[in-house]
């Protein structure tokens, strides 16, 4: 059979299994998720075509039974019976061998021999009786075989042993023949040169040895078992079709639905990889440009020109492309690709011996694998830039927080992956329980070194050796005492950055003078202070007492919150806008006290609305709202009217004597009635008499705002008719809507708001001198963030704290949760050490990123000051470390932009990564306050890289020289 597949280039096998006597063909389903996972194994038997040689064969299978139906053995015990046929060596339990026989039993009597055998009871009517396979056949006269018996489902295989013991205990029914079969050895047949790839099928020819034999007909003997790992199946592949050791392949097996599946795990066998006879084996090689034939048919099109086919570059110096928000993903693989020994594992195919397929806390090898093709695209210098679409998928696929293009956090992913390539790689295949015993008493390097050997007995891979360090935990109780010490090991260090118990704060300071325009201050007040700390400290640069302020929080021109004098500052943000005004009294009104009232006051003005007639006019909000101080012995509207006349008499200009002269005495003669503004049901403000304020519907003559002493209505004397240029009207605390005029509601909650007509407004409001605000000298202050070295935030990372009231510790001794201190020190440190700033601060009001400048040394980080553990004095390089990455965190906490830093491993040049762009950078530019993670290589280790014996590669330093200062971008 000839099968020409033309998805894309390989190597291409089929599975045929031929037997003289018996012609065996199976069909088996594969889906992507059963690849490389046991099966069941599936038949279709068929007897051969030849009638006469089939009638012979039932006449003998006759004899043969009359022959034996007289001489049954007598049958054994129960248990006997199901030992020899299960579990004996001759039971069905034992592997298939070449050319040995099974038999075929119908699996309905075998299931009932199985109750009769179990049931333990010799006389119960559960017997079997004869062995009966007619529900096998197709017809009684020829015994065909129907198609698509399937094992496990239609029928049983027994070894010829188990079968001949229970033909001699129960016999065969009358006239039926055995349904023998024969187990061959496997050889793979090349069929076709495609051009693309070689076509193969598994088969076995008349002598039964294995052959491998080519298009050319020429006969190779292969030594192969009947059932080979798909290892060996690829390693024979790779040796007939002359693959380079140095060059890649994979498996793949087409299933019954056409598509493709991998064969990720080599060390199974082909019965277990669950491949039916006749499937398409393919075997994919690697393109020298580090890609896969196949990705072109699941990833997008890089849209390479021939340039870029035929480009040869500095490998490792390969940007990758930012498909949404991916910024973070690509900056922690930059950083993770620099690692030299961890891309050496890689580029070397050392993972492919330690992929755990079987891990229950692994990926199935499926992350390593896409790293790993992702190293060898950015490490084969044929690529300008790469997409990570395939690993970015499989990222989503294992962790759903980093499905979708939303951003991410480039140390979260770092965490996910290096802990995703551990379990992949664990050279641990059973992890065995191991008991955490803490010190009790015992030396410290008697219990590191028990602690290190247990993580080891369940964690052994190529992170653990290059990542994996080991610190002391000391916890003590504060109220018995009682002191615990564990060792836990580490993939890397969050170190907190010191912060400054200081914040400042922008605000506007609204004094009560209408001449003085709102002043601007920056003031610095501390992180855990309140409110009344804010008035404090612009008291100091206003001379305004902090008791006649009050504090609130302004947005969309209304009042979003006042703030009262204890509530903590850490409910203000950075990003709110906080106004202060200056008051004379207090909102609540206290019956019986004669202090001031403060009233909030909004602005509005009237706008037609998108009506057919006009008639009806909508209200929006405009300007910064007011806080007024109305003393308790005035509180006429008119009076109100006059106190917010005055207050706004900076940018509102009172009507002359002409705007003031009606010229219609009738009209004048109806408004001295109503020349009080007022609230009214009808949008109106006109009161039925000149003394009383608000609607005709029984309101008192009196509201509850009250006028300042010092404004009474002399100053604005009413000797002659006035224009009034806004009305009033309460509202509620949005002032949005009216509320309705009752005084205990105006009472309890007294929001009034000033309503413009457009006309009025243009005429009258100044909208840039109300928006007109000056800046205090205090504005141009700057609180100076003084950097700060690593070795400082590592002794914080190693100071002793108390423990937090949402993670308590439960004591031993004391039986129950305590509040204890944990100091933690280093202990072991490991060959890459990764640093982690702790620049995202997360608080129950308030989020922030300190984007304090961290100084880290590029060559010679010295720990041995951290490092409790005795310490080897002839080798200092153990605890000497230099810089080889750095991940870069733009911008704050709601969006920003990630980049790296990294030496590359062969040149020792360093390069600024920025997606998919790559330029080379000088060593003063790496450290800036965007630094968020730092990589670093012991020293020891590097020497022993640039070592011959270390590395065919021989990589640099990262202490090397830099390219020229002429080709440095400026990444600051």
């Amino acid at each position: 059979m000839a099968v020409a597949p033309r998805l894309f280039g390989g190597l291409c096998f089929r599975f045929r299994d031929q037997n003289p006597e018996v012609a065996v063909e199976g069909r088996l389903p594969i889906s992507h998720s059963c690849v490389g996972c046991r099966r069941e194994r599936t038949a279709m038997a068929t007897v051969a075509a030849n009638p006469a040689a089939a009638a012979a064969a039932v006449a003998a299978a006759a004899a043969v039974a009359e022959d034996r139906e007289p001489q049954h053995e007598e049958l054994p015990g129960l248990d006997s019976q199901w030992r020899q046929i299960e579990n004996g060596e001759s039971g069905r339990e034992r592997p298939l061998r070449a050319g040995e026989s099974w038999f075929l039993v119908e699996k309905h009597w075998y299931k009932q021999w199985e109750a009769y055998v179990q049931g333990g009871d010799q006389d119960s009517s559960t017997f079997p009786g004869c062995i009966n396979n007619a529900t096998l056949f197709q017809d009684e006269i020829n015994w065909r075989l129907k198609e698509g018996l399937v094992e496990g489902e239609d029928y049983v295989l027994l070894p010829a042993a188990a079968w001949h013991y229970l033909v001699s205990w129960y016999g065969l029914e009358h006239g039926q023949p055995p349904i023998e079969r024969k187990c061959g050895p496997v050889i793979w047949r090349l069929i076709e040169d495609t051009g693309i790839g070689q076509a193969c099928e598994v088969c076995r020819d008349e002598s039964g040895m294995p052959r491998w034999i080519d298009h050319f007909g020429s006969h190779k003997d292969l030594e192969c078992t009947p059932s080979p790992r798909t290892g060996l199946v690829l390693r024979t592949a790779r040796e007939r079709f002359l693959v380079e050791p140095q060059e890649d392949t994979r498996l793949w097996a087409k299933n019954s639905e056409g598509s493709l599946d991998r064969l990720y795990d080599t060390h199974i066998t082909v019965l277990d990889a669950a491949l039916e006879t006749g499937q398409l084996i393919i075997m994919e090689t690697r393109k020298k440009d580090g890609t896969w034939p196949s990705a072109q048919l699941h990833v997008m099109n890089n849209n390479m020109s021939e340039e870029d086919e035929d480009f040869k570059g500095q490998p490792g110096i390969c940007g990758l492309t930012n498909l949404g928000n991916t910024c973070f993903m690509n900056s922690a693989l930059q950083c993770l690709s620099n690692v030299p020994q961890l891309t050496e594992y890689f580029l070397n195919n050392c993972y492919l011996e330690e992929l755990n397929f079987r891990n229950p806390l692994g990926m199935k090898g499926e992350i390593a694998e896409a790293y790993a093709d992702l190293v060898k695209q950015a490490w084969s210098g044929h690529h300008r830039s790469i997409v990570p679409h395939v690993f970015k998928n499989k990222v989503g696929h294992f962790a759903s927080q980093f499905l979708g293009y939303q951003q991410h956090d480039s140390q979260e992913l770092l965490s996910f992956l290096l802990d995703g390539l551990h379990e992949d790689l664990n050279r641990v295949k059973k992890k065995e329980y191991v008991e955490l015993c803490d010190a009790a008493g015992r030396p410290d390097q008697e219990v590191a070194q028990e602690a290190w050997q247990n993580h080891k007995r369940r964690n052994d891979s190529v992170i653990v050796d290059t990542f994996h360090g080991l610190f002391k935990s000391t916890l003590v109780c504060p109220d018995c005492g009682n002191v615990s010490v564990t060792f836990d090991p580490f993939c890397y260090l969050s170190v907190p950055l010191p912060i400054s118990h200081k914040r400042v704060l922008e605000v506007f300071f609204i004094p009560m003078d209408p001449r003085r325009k709102p002043e601007q201050h920056r003031l610095v007040v501390p992180k855990k202070g309140k409110i009344s700390d804010l008035c404090v400290a612009l008291s100091k640069h206003t001379g305004i007492s902090p008791e006649r302020m009050m504090v609130a929080d302004v947005f969309s021109h209304r009042f979003y919150k006042l703030y009262q004098l204890e509530e903590p500052l850490s409910s203000i943000l950075d990003r709110d806008d906080i106004f202060v005004y200056e008051v004379s009294g207090r909102i609540e009104a206290i019956e019986g006290s004669r202090e001031d009232i403060v009233v909030p006051v909004y602005l509005r003005e009237r706008t037609p609305a998108r009506d057919y007639n006009n008639s009806y006019y909508g209200l929006m909000l405009f300007g910064h709202p007011l806080l007024v101080s109305v003393p308790r012995d005035r509180f006429t509207w008119e009076g109100l009217y006059n106190v917010l006349m005055y207050r706004l008499s900076r940018y509102v200009t009172k009507p002359n004597s002409d705007d003031e002269d009606d010229g219609d005495e009738k009209e004048d003669d109806e408004e001295d009635k109503d020349d009080v503004p007022g609230p009214s049901t009808g949008g109106s403000l006109r009161d039925p008499e000149p003394e009383q304020a608000g609607p005709s519907s029984g309101v008192t003559n009196r509201c509850p705002f009250l006028l300042d002493n010092c404004l009474g209505t002399s100053q604005w004397p009413p000797r002659r008719r006035r224009k009034q240029l806004f009305t009033l009207q309460t509202v509620n605390s949005n002032g949005t809507s009216d509320r309705t005029t009752s005084p205990e509601e105006v009472h309890a909650q007294p929001y009034i708001a000033i309503d413009w007509e457009p006309e009025m407004k243009k005429r009258y409001y100044d909208e840039v001198e109300a928006e007109g605000y000056v800046k205090h000298d205090c504005v141009g202050y700057v609180m100076k963030k003084a950097p700060v070295r690593l070795q400082e935030c590592i002794e914080l990372f190693t100071t002793v704290e108390t423990l937090e009231k949402e993670n308590p510790w439960y004591c031993p001794s004391c039986k129950q949760h305590q509040l204890a201190t944990k100091k933690l020190d280093l202990w072991m440190l490991p060959e890459i050490l990764i640093i982690h700033l702790k620049r995202f601060s997360y608080t129950k009001f308030s989020r922030e990123k300190l984007d304090t400048l961290v100084e880290f040394p590029i060559r010679d980080l010295d720990f041995s000051e951290f490092v409790i553990q005795p310490q080897n004095e002839s080798n200092p390089e153990l605890y000497k470390y230099d810089l080889i990455a750095v991940s870069n965190h733009y911008g704050g906490m709601r969006d920003g932009h990630y980049t790296t830093f990294a030496c590359n491993k062969d040149s020792g040049q360093w390069h600024y990564f920025d997606d998919n762009s790559v330029s080379p950078v000088n060593e003063n530019q790496i450290e800036s306050k965007a630094a968020y993670v730092l990589f670093y290589q012991r020293q020891d280790v590097a020497r022993r890289l640039l070592s011959p014996a270390g590395s065919s590669g021989a990589p640099a330093s990262p202490a090397c020289s830099s390219p020229p200062s002429s080709e440095f971008m400026d990444v600051n």
